[in-house]
């Protein structure tokens, strides 16, 4: 019976297998990216194509991605409440899981996209809701079991799985919404999100937890084993008042502040050249938006995928702090060397190569600064101050596609572009600076959980 005590030589648990952690964060992630490449990608594309204005899909992708600029509202909530005969944060992944992939199918309510870009950016509105709740409990629960010296490849593999699901929804769903139209583009999305909810079902997070929630008063605290082998499950309650008066110290301390900024002003710098490249291959350049779609979804995945898996294990290897350092520069020097011959756009292995380079850029920025920003949460409410960091993070690229979408009515890309290199500049000597003035590891209070 599932809701009997289970043995703790039970096969699928997270704290006990390092291939199972790759694999279970992969396809979690893989689960968050589909919907992202379907919307932000395969369908901004495809209304580019048709004639919908910059400042309107700008607008689209704003709204949809609103929800994960407000991420950290879940949080506090996810750390407060977490006794849970199910683990500490499996209720919450598989729950808000449930939720997105209902969400999912009211988009077979739209029948024209085109005319109903309003109502469609308010459906992916509300499946963002329930994506960024289970985004902030699977980051939550990522640094609760996977031990430090792990993290650079699980944040790896994490993030190529977000890129991998990003480029199946981009590729394959921009040729469904050729082929066979956007209900059924929207109905295979919600298939594939109630499949990997299911395969959620049977992951168990440490031996002491049950697949199936316990309707009796049983303590989640269970020991098993012994000596140092044992796993204690049990875990200190607080209230909000506590909650929230330990994030703020988290969050406002001068190395947060100073190193989350150039964190976040490196990620606006790569989604407002993105959002404006991508519109330049499209209306100015002539480019299908299968063609964009696709080569987003093949090269660009495969590129980013590479970039992800082989940063996170260099992260492990060499300090993350100095790789963070490496990457903003690069994107530097990439943005503005790039962008400085425009002129040459008009090639199209020139612009095909320059937008493969372009996913390079984030999982590079990822791997390196993800470690990071775990190492300076502060213990009890790591889960809380590290879905802040992705809620801004995630506004970043709101703000960045926002942001393009309307000054592309009055400046050129490679303009847009020339600005993004100078804030990523800006990002590097800020993340710099963190560094040498407040290194990690200096203060106690900022460890995490292990």
């Amino acid at each position: 019976m599932l809701t009997a005590l289970p043995s703790p030589a039970y096969p699928l648990t997270l704290s006990r297998s390092r291939p199972l952690r790759y694999t279970v964060f992969l396809y979690l992630y893989v689960m968050q990216g589909i919907p992202a490449g379907f919307s932000l990608t395969a369908l901004a594309n495809y209304l580019t194509a048709e004639g919908v204005s910059p400042s309107a899909i700008g607008s689209f992708a704003a709204i949809v991605g609103l929800p994960w600029a407000f991420q950290f509202v879940w949080g506090p909530l996810i750390d407060r409440y977490q006794r849970s005969s199910m683990g500490r944060r499996k209720p919450w992944v598989v729950g808000a899981q449930c939720m997105a992939f209902l969400a999912s199918l009211g988009l077979l309510l739209v029948r024209d996209p085109i005319a109903q870009v309003s109502t469609l950016a308010w459906f992916f509105f509300g499946h963002s809701i329930f994506a960024a709740i289970q985004d902030a409990s699977v980051d939550a629960m990522a640094i609760t079991v996977i031990p430090e010296d792990e993290r650079g490849r699980v944040n790896a593999f994490m993030r190529a799985g977000f890129l991998i699901g990003i480029g199946a929804g981009a590729a394959v769903f921009s040729q469904l919404l050729r082929t066979y139209g956007f209900f059924n583009a929207a109905l295979l999305q919600s298939l594939c999100l109630l499949t990997l909810t299911l395969c959620t079902f049977f992951i168990r997070e440490k031996p002491g937890d049950r697949l199936l929630p316990s309707f009796n008063r049983v303590s989640s605290s269970f020991a098993f084993g012994s000596g140092q082998g044992a796993i204690q499950t049990e875990q200190a309650e607080h209230d909000f008042k506590w909650l929230f008066t330990e994030l703020f110290k988290g969050l406002f301390a001068k190395r947060s502040l100073l190193l989350f900024g150039s964190v976040v002003t490196a990620y606006v710098s790569i989604s407002l050249f993105l959002r404006a490249y991508n519109y330049h291959l499209i209306q100015k350049l002539g480019w299908a938006d299968t063609s964009v779609s696709m080569l987003t979804g093949t090269y660009g995945m495969l590129v980013a995928t590479g970039a992800a898996l082989i940063g996170g294990y260099i992260a492990d290897r060499i300090n993350p702090r100095r790789l963070l350092v490496i990457v903003v520069a690069m994107v530097a020097v990439y943005l503005v060397s790039f962008n400085a011959m425009s002129v040459l756009w008009i090639q199209r292995e020139v612009a095909q190569t320059g937008l493969v380079a372009l996913y390079f850029m984030d999982p590079s920025i990822s791997v390196a600064a993800m470690p990071v920003l775990m190492a300076i949460c502060r213990k009890g409410v790591e889960g809380s101050q590290f879905t802040t960091y992705m809620a801004f993070v995630n506004l970043s690229d709101i703000a960045g596609s926002f942001l393009a979408g309307h000054a592309l009515t009055y400046v050129s890309a490679p303009t847009i572009g020339l600005f993004a290199g100078g804030l990523a500049g800006v990002a590097m000597f800020g993340a710099l600076l963190a560094l040498q003035r407040y290194p990690i590891g200096s203060s106690t209070n900022s460890t995490v959980a292990s």
